[in-house]
């Protein structure tokens, strides 16, 4: 019921049509034969409406503005309104109509199935995201209901402990220090991982955009490689790359980006990054390094560790405008389960940061720097490699004795690990250039996205087809099996992860690559592994080789199967 479509257009067959069209792409939707019933449906659930601007021209005496104001918060619902050729100005009671809708879309008639169909395609990913925030919310909110049923049975061994040692002031202010401190906690926790999961979606928007640049700017290239023209494509593309690592700093504060953990010394990191640090927060600052005496190992990305000390490093300067001193440490330390930690801070001896702010630290976009002088996003990456890495992030400061910002890592063991560089680590890399007559299906519901690789394929020498959603890229797959099958991860109805494996099901030793600008990646790669997944945006010479080394791996593998076949017949 929550992802139907409703419409209203009582005149004619324009109803049927537009049911036929949406019905066609796989969307359910529900014909309202006049307001009133449209009124009720939307009491009941929808996700979008469509209505053609004549059944509006009636108005709606304020009802459909009173349903509407009756929406949660976190609810606004879109409508798609079919408008007709306008000569002249709207009547008044049009256009009081149009201004109940709020959420709303003017598409001028006539129009082609596809324009139709592409905006209730918008309207359902809209909604999609609103639903997400509704189960954010009610997620704080029993969050909120846990801490308050906390708070109460803490509150009743307080007031029996008061009773039985009214002596015992030093133990009753401890108690309540440790409620508002796991309060607090529970509360930042829960905000960022809301925060997190939007911003996550975002990006995934914002990747695609890019992505579309990127190629059309690459194709603008290959048609003219020098002159001014060129010269525009290189800067624009440079632009594209910053909103790129703009996206990437987004993606790690939501805890999506795909690190690839390793085993390292602590120290060793730390240490390399000496000059580094030394130029970054220049000569007025005095850089100085406290480290354990033995080596702390701890599996993670070591760039994305250098990255964060970069941030922090940085973020210490420009509180020390006047210079100060800089402290790096390493040291061992106990969590409270007794498990031993990591630690690795940062500590400097500038301004500090206000009681009133610290706990807003984190959060993206979060700054007290002048505009133009800092995105808000340092520590937001830091606070999501913490988080992703099984570690915690913290900060301690007072203001006008500086701040220290803590990393926690769990202890490792210095074992042996397997490098990337294995035998196993090495299999399909740098196959030889794929057969140039070989087809790749291409399922991405965002047709401009899904253009811009079909081109870019088609440029390459591939075969290509094309599917604009899961569900009709199962039908091509059914249809025909192609050499490589690409696909979107984040889809409406069907996503990437559940047409791979419907696709496995069909072919089993069917080439995947799933592109993506967003996406929970440990599903993914339990679907087709950590090689075969492609980030957007990426430009042509990527796309060559992801291609290229998906088909190789493939034919190795075949060619493996068929010696094995060889050596069991024994032919």
């Amino acid at each position: 019921m929550e992802d139907r479509i409703l419409i209203l257009a009582p005149r004619g067959r324009d109803a049927q049509v537009i049911r036929a069209v949406l019905e066609g792409q796989g969307i359910d939707c529900l014909v309202c034969p006049d307001t009133a019933s449209l009124l009720a449906e939307l009491e009941i659930a929808a996700a979008a409406a469509i209505v053609t601007e004549e059944s509006l021209s009636g108005g709606f005496d304020g009802a459909l503005g009173a349903c509407l104001a009756r929406q949660p918060a976190w609810s606004d619902l879109p409508f798609v309104v079919l408008a007709m050729r306008q000569s002249g100005r709207r009547s008044a009671s049009a256009q009081a109509s149009l201004q109940q809708l709020g959420n709303s879309v003017l598409l001028e008639r006539p129009l082609n199935p596809e324009t139709l169909a592409s905006a209730a395609r918008s309207a359902l990913r809209a909604r999609q995201r609103q639903y997400v925030t509704r189960r954010h919310l009610n997620d704080i909110e029993a969050a909120k209901a846990t801490v308050e049923r906390l708070n109460a049975e803490l509150e009743g061994r307080i007031a029996t402990r008061t009773a039985e040692l009214a002596g015992a002031n030093d133990w009753l202010m401890r108690e309540i220090a440790e409620r508002e401190r796991l309060q607090a906690n529970v509360v930042q926790g829960q905000k960022l991982e809301a925060i997190g999961r939007l911003t996550g979606g975002i990006a995934h928007d914002f990747n695609n955009l890019l992505h579309v640049v990127n190629l059309n700017l690459e194709f603008i290239s290959r048609l003219a490689p020098e002159g001014k023209l060129a010269d525009y494509a290189r800067r624009a593309k440079e632009s594209v790359a910053r909103g790129s690592r703009l996206t990437g700093q987004l993606l790690s504060f939501a805890r999506t980006r795909s690190l690839v953990p390793r085993l390292h010394g602590v120290n060793a990191l730390v240490t390399n990054l000496r000059e580094l640090i030394e130029v970054s927060v220049g000569s007025k600052v005095r850089v100085s390094f406290e480290l354990w005496p033995g080596e702390l190992w701890v599996m993670l990305d070591g760039a994305q560790l250098e990255m964060a000390l970069l941030n922090m490093s940085v973020n210490s300067r420009d509180a020390m405008p006047e210079g100060g001193k800089l402290v790096i440490g390493t040291a061992l330390a106990s969590a409270a389960d007794g498990s031993p930690q990591v630690l690795v801070s940062v500590r400097d001896t500038g301004s500090g940061i206000p009681s009133a702010v610290l706990s807003k630290v984190f959060d993206p976009f979060f700054t007290t720097k002048a505009n133009g002088h800092g995105t808000g996003l340092g520590l937001s990456q830091v606070y999501g490699f913490a988080s992703q890495s099984g570690g915690q992030a913290e900060i301690r400061s007072t203001p006008g004795q500086g701040a220290t910002v803590t990393l926690r890592f769990p202890l490792s063991q210095p074992e042996p690990v397997e490098d990337a560089a294995s035998p196993a680590g090495r299999e399909g890399a740098a196959p030889a250039r794929d057969d140039p007559r070989s087809e790749v299906l291409v399922v991405e519901d965002d047709a401009e996205v899904r253009q811009g690789i079909a081109e870019g394929l088609r440029l390459l020498q591939y075969t290509v087809r094309e599917a604009s959603d899961g569900h009709s890229g199962l039908q091509e797959l059914q249809h025909r099996r192609p050499d490589l099958l690409m696909v979107d991860y984040l889809m409406p109805g069907m996503n990437g992860a559940e047409l791979v494996a419907a696709a496995r099901r069909l072919y089993p030793q069917m080439p995947v690559l799933v592109a993506t600008g967003y996406a929970d990646m440990a599903e993914v790669q339990k679907v087709v592994g950590s090689h075969s997944v492609l980030r957007k945006p990426f430009d042509l010479e990527t796309l060559s080789g992801a291609v290229s080394a998906e088909l190789g791996r493939a034919r190795m593998t075949a060619q493996a199967a068929d010696e094995r076949e060889r050596i069991v017949s024994g032919s």
